[in-house]
């Protein structure tokens, strides 16, 4: 006996019709959506463009402060062994690097440090005005350094001191003792001290200087 193996009919034409249908209306979808694509992939490389270009300019601008600081820097040093007739115009050579630096580029790395600089040059140019505004600017943009804002708060101070304002001098030690993490607070408390001794205040300083013991023996 003879038996007949049974083929089932083919479906494949079928399932191919099915694939083929199914790729049409996916490349029919994509065709919909394809402007709205390419839209948006054009945005998101323009805003990684955009982002590299920020990059690309704030490491510009740091390394064109970074030079114009190191070469103030370097005037500075000069100025120590430069001819007296000289020195002036040194350090108003100077004081034009750090300013550069602090109105070109505020927001780089080296502008606090060119900001400290600055109102020291104008002080020892005895432009004590602007050597106070300096200091006061510093403490307003960059008064989070605390690396910094002490050392420019006891600068502040003695400018007022030189300038003859007793008053704001105390309140800028009193500003340095009452901060925190600040540098230079038992100098503060000593200043204060003799402050109160100048004024013939002999209990204030009494007080400033039993802090100073207590606290920094």
């Amino acid at each position: 006996m003879t038996y007949r193996i049974k083929v089932p009919a083919r479906t494949l034409e079928v399932d191919e019709a099915h694939i083929l249908s199914g790729l049409e209306h996916q490349l029919e979808r994509l065709q919909e959506y394809r402007r709205p694509l390419l839209v948006g992939l054009a945005v998101l490389l323009l805003a990684a463009a955009v982002i590299l270009g920020v990059f690309w300019m704030d490491r510009q601008a740091s390394d064109k402060a970074q030079a114009l600081e190191r070469e103030a820097d370097r005037l500075l040093a000069a100025r120590s062994t430069a001819d007296p007739k000289n020195a002036d115009k040194i350090l108003k050579e100077a004081l034009a690097k750090y300013r550069e630096v602090v109105e070109q580029y505020p927001r780089t790395a080296a502008a606090p440090l060119a900001m400290f600089h600055l109102g020291n040059v104008q002080a020892q140019a005895n432009d004590l005005p602007a050597a106070i505004d300096t200091y006061q600017r510093f403490l307003l943009l960059y008064g989070g350094n605390q690396a910094l804002a002490g050392l420019v708060q006891q600068r502040l101070a003695y400018s007022y001191l030189l300038k003859g304002d007793r008053d704001q001098a105390a309140k800028a030690f009193t500003a340095i003792v009452d901060t925190p993490g600040a540098l230079l607070k038992d100098q503060a408390l000593f200043e204060l001290a003799r402050l109160e001794e100048s004024q013939s205040r002999p209990e204030g300083a009494l007080a400033y200087y039993q802090e100073l013991i207590k606290n920094y023996p």
